[in-house]
């Protein structure tokens, strides 16, 4: 778990949850400009992920997942200011099934590009041997195939995860069912997501994430508060393109207007 203290007095503070592969130490640029905006930052690196114990790419339970968010909010909530739950791609979907099995003390939740659909699925041979796989070597690991750089147009950032030793392209067999299992799950019970204050930010030009499958669950949710915000042209990191300083103040827009409320 890392804490960043905000520059000034706090407003609240912001819980990051990474992506699959990734880990906190991408999130450098955001972490600053949320503390420079008056708002402590907790995150960490996900199981397997990062600097984390654990094989790398792999989980026994997307709950081991759950678990870890629902410890770093606590620790969020010992500032005494107002929480706000934030999850990228992967930890997008960790927040949405976080706030489905727990109750927390959330203002809001902001989702970027989170992972309810997939753009590319293994073929179905390879599906059918993963269920297998499943029961007899979860542990067994494969490439992600995720291409490198098509996340984000920002050269810089792609130049960084080419050499970055603790980028992860390769996930496990229990992993990669853990995921399918709690998108589904997510999608069957969106009508049951919490009464909480919803932005979700979503990249018009996402290679990775199906944006029609973010669509559907975003149109079934019944709360008092949802926004949808699709940035034109914009990959899957909508936080490291090149209109992130956009995407961020429209965000801080959003977090100081429930702040009011």
């Amino acid at each position: 778990m890392k804490r960043f203290r905000a520059l000034r007095e706090a407003e609240g503070t912001i819980v990051i949850v990474h992506g699959a592969g990734e880990h906190s130490g991408r999130y450098e640029w955001l972490i600053r400009k949320w503390n420079e905006s008056g708002f402590h930052v907790v995150t960490g690196d996900l199981p397997g992920q990062g600097e984390s114990p654990g094989r790398r790419g792999h989980i026994q339970s997307f709950q081991d997942y759950v678990h870890t968010v629902e410890k770093w909010v606590k620790e969020a909530s010992s500032y005494e200011v107002p929480v706000f739950l934030f999850g990228h791609s992967m930890g997008g979907l960790v927040v949405i099934r976080t706030m489905l099995e727990r109750e927390l003390p959330i203002k809001a939740v902001i989702l970027s590009s989170p992972c309810l659909g997939l753009v590319n699925y293994p073929k179905k041979p390879v599906e059918v041997l993963s269920k297998l796989l499943n029961v007899t070597f979860p542990k067994i690991r494969f490439d992600s195939n995720i291409e490198p750089g098509v996340g984000t147009r920002n050269e810089e950032m792609k130049a960084k995860d080419e050499t970055d030793p603790l980028y992860n392209r390769k996930v496990s067999v229990r992993w990669y069912r853990e995921l399918r299992k709690a998108m589904a799950n997510s999608h069957e019970q969106a009508g049951k997501f919490p009464n909480v204050p919803l932005l979700l930010l979503q990249g018009g030009d996402d290679r990775i994430v199906d944006i029609k499958k973010v669509k559907s669950w975003f149109n079934q949710l019944q709360i008092n508060e949802k926004i949808y915000k699709e940035w034109d042209g914009l990959f899957h990191e909508v936080f490291n393109e090149p209109e992130r300083r956009a995407v961020f103040d429209y965000t801080l827009q959003f977090v100081r207007l429930q702040l009011q409320m």
